[in-house]
């Protein structure tokens, strides 16, 4: 555990590495949007392009930029004399400067040799500061370099003039325990300011990225929803709640609004968010389950490890195969119809086969219809909503 709780900074990368993601393109409105609403939130840092890609990108952050919002603004540029320069005039206050620093990266890929990577750094670094620009050495496929050789980089870089180094885990092969060795070498050796950037190719981006703040990282790049290339980043919902939720850590961001901006960016990516996709899916305060339902309408505790409301939402109380009595009749209050728990057993076989046949809860002409096939019929009066059923509903 961390003895205390420290400031851990957000630059979040939906608007440059979430837009990276294979078929997704936002327009100049839903960027601007999607800039302006992480700011309302909070969240401290935004990457929010590539100026290399051209006059329309460099527009768009221009435009972003002229939002003069509250939060720091980033882009990101390939460590090269013109991506740098394209840069120029962007009204920003950092770049990423990025990198290979594995041997399979700078051999296959740059087809260069290590001390040319060095060679670079010490050449760009200085002219991005010369443009009044902060530095964030981006060390691109970090997780796979040389450890040694990752120190000489991260050393050339602050001889240089960087204040930050980006440790991104570029094809997503790390877990925890290796982060926390591999960040805690990296924070005893040097006085930057560490950033992790972590992908999910194997479901763990949210782990390592705390893992990294366990270790000593100062910032994490995160992406709304988990949007990114292949397999998606570290979600910015999962890492603000997993900091103060496992750790006491305050980001400083405000989770109350996030389902607009998680349903902007949905429908701007074209990217659908799973059904149980933490936090933010449809389903993931939903509750069908007899023994999940009572335990809920005894004490919400029961079943809550996190309170929806701090994240905008709310339970769900739906019907379904496992559901018991006691769901039932507190659906049809819900449609203004009473019965007792004698009818929602009787009920309970032919709700069974509905939801079996149709893979969907049943809706209120379902319910109604299915009234009919009771042997005895009593009559079920309007209802205004009893103070438990507002409370689920």
């Amino acid at each position: 555990m961390i003895p205390n709780p420290i400031d851990i900074v957000v630059d979040d990368t939906t608007l440059r590495d979430g837009e990276q993601s294979a078929g997704v393109s936002f327009s100049l409105d839903e960027k601007i949007a999607i800039a302006a609403r992480l700011a309302a939130i909070g969240v401290p840092e935004l990457e929010i392009g590539i100026p290399a890609m051209g006059e329309e990108e460099r527009e768009s952050i221009r435009a972003i930029a002229d939002l003069t919002l509250s939060a720091k603004l980033q882009v990101w540029c390939r460590m090269h004399e013109g991506d740098l320069a394209a840069c120029a005039g962007l009204a920003v206050d950092r770049v990423d400067l990025s990198i290979p620093v594995s041997d399979q990266q700078i051999h296959a890929k740059l087809g260069i040799s290590r001390q040319a990577v060095l060679s670079r750094i010490a050449r760009i670094v200085p002219q991005a500061r010369a443009m009044g620009l902060k530095v964030c050495l981006g060390g691109e496929d970090a997780s796979r370099a040389d450890p040694d050789f990752l120190l000489k980089v991260i050393e050339a870089a602050q001889a240089a003039g960087a204040d930050r180094f980006r440790y991104a885990d570029t094809v997503g092969i790390l877990e925890p325990i290796g982060v926390l060795q591999r960040i805690g070498k990296i924070k005893a050796s040097c006085d930057l300011d560490i950033e992790m950037h972590a992908h999910d190719d194997l479901g763990l981006a949210t782990a390592n990225t705390l893992a990294a703040v366990v270790a000593g990282a100062t910032h994490v790049n995160t992406t709304v929803n988990g949007l990114g290339e292949r397999a998606g980043n570290a979600p910015l919902e999962e890492v603000v709640l997993g900091l103060r939720k496992l750790y006491g850590i305050e980001t400083g961001i405000d989770l109350h609004h996030f389902p607009v901006l998680s349903k902007l960016v949905e429908a701007a990516s074209g990217r659908p968010v799973a059904w149980q996709k933490s936090v933010v899916g449809a389903g993931v305060f939903t509750h069908e389950s007899g023994i999940h339902v009572d335990g809920l309408l005894k004490d919400p505790a029961n079943y809550t490890g996190l309170d929806p409301a701090e994240v905008g939402r709310h339970h769900e109380l739906v019907l379904g195969k496992h559901s018991g009595s006691q769901g039932v009749m507190l659906a049809y209050e819900a449609i203004g119809m009473r019965i007792d728990r004698e009818a929602a057993t009787a009920l309970l076989p032919h709700i069974r086969q509905l939801v079996t046949q149709t893979k969907h809860a049943p809706k209120p002409d379902e319910l109604r219809a299915l009234l009919h096939r009771l042997p005895t019929q009593p009559a079920w009066p309007d209802l205004v909503q009893s103070e438990e059923m507002r409370r689920w509903a």
